[in-house]
């Protein structure tokens, strides 16, 4: 009887395990073959897309990628989500470290309420309150207006980096806080017999040691900085300070007139190509990074 119950519990195990395998064979195919096509169409001729779209490339035309950056300002757009991924996240981690830090490791009157206002912005899609924002950005430009003569407020890639930054916090210190809690006290109690200041033992000390942690919050919100598009197509209308993902759909709007197939394919991939190479480059310390700073909370 026990030799029948193990045989049908390992039967109904193996086909647990395959159903997993094929589900997840089958997700990879999703996800693989359309970035595939997307790196086979930026190499072809225009004319080839005509004659069959799914055919193979017969050879590899470059000049799809020179047309994406230069005709279609894709380097220009490029070069605005570097400076404004760079700032964001200069920003993120000037606010969160000290934040996350002190929430996690002391306690203070107003400090449950302030972890419950960051635990409550884990919810909230900044997606959904982008028009407020814009507006209130709007309302600070007349006023702007009246003193300098000029809006300050929206076109402004610095202020895009604050929202981005600002959109970013719930999340980061919920990351970092988890570490920090992890952390044991002995070493803070060590810098402190040794004379440390507070900022000193958080810099010295804690941050060090914590250092998995931040690489994976600069990572993360890197990749969502990089992509994001609603943010930064509602502050930003100046064609010259287009983001990459704006960039891009401006680009797709335009080709449907001109059909400049490869083009649009090309900047696809420019778009696409720093992300999955960096996601590739460091997808376990994301992962891990990710589990420890979580669970750990």
């Amino acid at each position: 009887m026990n030799n029948n119950k193990l045989t049908h519990h390992g039967a109904g195990d193996k086909l647990y395990k395959v159903l997993i395998y094929v589900v997840l064979i089958l997700l990879a195919i999703i996800i693989i073959v359309p970035v595939a096509w997307a790196f086979m169409a930026s190499i072809k001729q225009n004319v080839e897309f005509y004659a069959n779209p799914w055919a193979l490339p017969k050879g590899i035309y470059l000049q799809n990628f020179a047309d994406a950056w230069q005709k279609a300002k894709m380097g220009s757009y490029m070069f605005n989500s570097v400076i404004v991924t760079v700032i964001a996240i200069a920003l993120l981690l000037v606010i969160a470290l000290p934040a996350a830090y002190v929430l996690a490791r002391y306690k203070f009157k107003g400090s449950v309420i302030l972890n419950l206002m960051f635990m409550a912005g884990l919810f909230i899609n900044v997606n959904y309150i982008v028009v407020p924002i814009f507006l209130m950005l709007n309302n600070g430009d007349k006023v702007a207006r009246n003193l300098f003569g000029q809006p300050i407020l929206l076109n402004n890639l610095f202020i895009l980096a604050l929202v981005y930054a600002a959109m970013a916090l719930p999340f980061t210190i919920y990351l970092l806080g988890g570490y920090f809690k992890s952390l044991p006290r002995e070493f803070e109690e060590a810098a402190s017999v040794d004379g440390a200041s507070y900022f000193r033992t958080m810099v010295q000390v804690i941050m060090p040691m914590a250092k998995p942690s931040i690489v994976t919050v600069i990572l993360f919100n890197f990749l969502s900085f990089w992509n994001e598009y609603i943010i930064s197509m509602t502050l930003l209308t100046k064609p010259g300070l287009r983001t990459l993902p704006v960039g891009l759909m401006n680009l797709m709007a335009a080709q449907k007139s001109a059909v400049e197939y490869g083009q649009m394919y090309a900047g696809l991939v420019i778009v696409m190509l720093p992300t999955l190479i960096l996601y590739m480059l460091v997808q376990k310390k994301l992962t891990q990074g990710m589990t420890m700073g979580g669970l750990k909370g």
